[in-house]
């Protein structure tokens, strides 16, 4: 299974950008899909979740900002971006918990894209 993610870039405080994540490979099905970012000399923390029936979580820094969604039919997850700050400056990466057989699960990451906001 690999994710592949795109859409990051350079934007200016106050801009938008919107984030894609498509897995693809020998899946049965996809539960959880979630967006997590690493700044320089931080740890990769949550950012947006969300479940196989969609309900969403996000973490409290960009409630009301940003919106995670998902296309079950093209094995993808959205993160929409509004209002970036700086302190949103980071690599975001694609997480997925993919089932590859009806009886086995594993987590998958993305090779991260990188977002910079500029002030």
């Amino acid at each position: 299974v690999q994710l592949v993610e795109s859409g990051g870039g350079l934007v200016q405080a106050g801009g938008s950008l919107r984030l894609s994540c498509a897995a693809s490979g020998s899946i049965f099905s996809i539960n959880a899909m979630a967006w997590y970012r690493q700044a320089p000399g931080k740890q990769r923390e949550l950012v947006a979740r969300i479940s196989s029936g969609e309900t969403t979580n996000y973490a409290d820094s960009v409630k009301g900002r940003f919106t995670i969604s998902r296309d079950n039919a093209k094995n993808t997850v959205y993160l929409q971006m509004n209002s970036l700050k700086p302190e949103d400056t980071a690599v975001y990466y694609c997480n997925a918990l993919v089932a590859v057989i009806l009886t086995r699960t594993n987590s998958y990451w993305g090779q991260g894209t990188q977002v910079t906001v500029s002030s």
